[in-house]
């Protein structure tokens, strides 16, 4: 198994070029947790800003892509993409292991938690805040694996997170340095 797992690319097209070279290349899904072309209102936008693009880049990539709608995402970037914005959230077995994705922004902790019983999720995925996170909590593990280009980290390290045979790695998307991991 080898999953990629991203957030919050807010159309950074050279970003997503580097991560899919680096580190997707080889893995048979990529789950994205939303926030795939718009910078949003209150993010600056960033010098590599290019959603047109990153859309073409998406579009055209040999993996498949799992997308949870974020709060960034509207309509028009269903529109642009050939794959599927899943709204308020994508559910996916894979190999036996269930997964939630969504975005997060309307969720507290105890609303995650509800939807991970709900859906019996072993994985549930936010992103939102830029910031990775990665917990295991009453048998669930909750990842956040930040953003690679827009990162909100006191460090600014960009980050992305894989699933690689039943454990999770959250890694710096400049070193490769893994930051955390856990086992499913």
């Amino acid at each position: 198994m080898n999953i990629g797992i991203i957030s919050d690319t807010h159309g950074c097209a050279e970003t997503w070029e580097k991560v899919y070279t680096r580190y997707f290349m080889e893995c048979e899904l990529i789950i994205h947790a939303g926030d795939i072309l718009y910078h949003g209102p209150r993010n600056d936008i960033p010098l590599e800003y290019n959603p047109k693009k990153l859309a073409e880049s998406l579009n055209s990539c040999s993996v498949p892509i799992i997308v949870a709608s974020g709060n960034c995402d509207a309509d028009v970037d269903g529109m642009v993409l050939t794959m599927p914005i899943q709204s308020p959230y994508a559910y996916i077995m894979i190999e036996g292991i269930p997964i939630v994705v969504n975005h997060g922004h309307t969720l507290t902790e105890q609303t995650q938690q509800e939807m991970a019983a709900k859906f019996k999720a072993a994985l549930f995925i936010t992103g939102h805040t830029h910031i990775p996170s990665l917990e295991k909590r009453n048998g669930i593990i909750y990842l956040n694996p930040g953003s690679p280009a827009m990162s909100k980290r006191p460090d600014k390290r960009g980050t992305i997170a894989r699933l690689i045979d039943r454990t999770i790695e959250v890694l710096d998307v400049a070193t490769g340095q893994l930051l955390m991991s856990e086992r499913l």
